[in-house]
């Protein structure tokens, strides 16, 4: 089977693209750094010849709020054009569990606006709603601090491991798609504002967090339930304790 990996050189998709390569499929690492832009289109048709599936787990590189939706409309647009020329039969994206709660946000206005996309190219898909990577606490904690004391919110949340998440969306490849939302997480919910608060106690970091119920993520002032799943969410494997050994003895 080939496989194009959008942002295939990126933290979930270099890994997405080793899965795949270890199951035997022919698999692309599409990517600007090798040779295939989707807002210019440059390479997109030669990238997506003969392919059967697409994974988008690409991210704007700019989070501010007009560069963030026009990097996703640009993106989608030459994707499923390149797409649908080549015939392919299974397109799949990785977002966000909450997306569509989060219109306060520029970034998940962006999200919203790759989902409309995909589900009306035509083309066949999965949307895979993840949580929030437990690679990102320590951005979330630089995002939302001033001097020694990081402001965020109490709701709660299901971080999960970049591993899990490759691990996840490379299975996807080999299953029909669901022309809907499969949501993932971690096995473990906890508030925000604690978990980041063990995070930064787990790294020796002596700023402290100030919880309030009214901080915002992403510019989006969120309720308890938020970033949390629904029923029945595929589970990672790896909770905060085992990620954070894993992680920090490859350092």
């Amino acid at each position: 089977m080939k496989i194009v990996v959008i942002g295939g050189t990126g933290l979930i998709g270099g890994k997405t693209v080793r899965h795949l390569q270890a199951q035997g499929h022919e698999v692309v690492a599409a990517a600007p750094n090798t040779g295939v832009n989707t807002i210019t289109g440059e390479g997109l048709d030669n990238a997506m010849a003969g392919a059967n599936v697409v994974m988008d787990l690409a991210n704007s590189p700019s989070f501010a709020d007009a560069d963030v939706l026009e990097f996703f409309e640009t993106s989608g647009r030459n994707l499923f054009a390149a797409e649908t020329r080549a015939g392919v039969q299974h397109h799949i994206a990785l977002s966000v569990v909450g997306t569509h709660r989060l219109s306060q946000s520029g970034y998940f206005r962006g999200k919203i606006a790759q989902e409309k996309l995909i589900r009306e190219s035509g083309i066949p898909y999965t949307i895979i709603h993840s949580t929030q990577f437990f690679e990102f606490l320590g951005s979330i904690a630089h995002s939302s601090g001033a001097g020694q004391a990081i402001r965020l919110s109490t709701a709660f949340f299901q971080p999960i491991s970049s591993d899990d998440v490759a691990s996840i969306v490379a299975s996807h490849a080999l299953l029909s798609p669901r022309n809907g939302i499969v949501e993932i997480a971690g096995p473990e919910r906890m508030r925000l504002s604690d978990l980041v608060q063990r995070y930064l106690d787990a790294t020796r970091d002596t700023r402290q967090v100030v919880a309030d119920a009214h901080a915002p993520y992403f510019g989006a002032e969120l309720d308890s339930d938020t970033l949390i799943p629904g029923p029945n969410p595929l589970l990672g494997a790896l909770n905060f304790d085992a990620w954070f050994a894993r992680s920090h003895a490859m350092q």
